[in-house]
């Protein structure tokens, strides 16, 4: 894993956890288990994402 996958990492792991968050408050999920499991999975997600993007910018 590149250092530039790791950096992208941060920047969407956050970005995908916070809307996975908010998704579940719009759709009337106001539990905290609900909200943890949202960031969770958004913070999870963003692992291949920032991979796929990493690789796209590396060329």
């Amino acid at each position: 894993m590149s250092p530039l996958t790791l950096i992208l990492h941060i920047f969407l792991g956050s970005t995908l956890a916070g809307s996975a968050v908010i998704a579940v408050l719009v759709l009337g999920f106001a539990s905290w288990t609900a909200m943890l499991i949202a960031a969770v999975a958004g913070f999870v997600a963003a692992f291949p994402v920032s991979y796929m993007v990493s690789r796209k910018l590396e060329g």
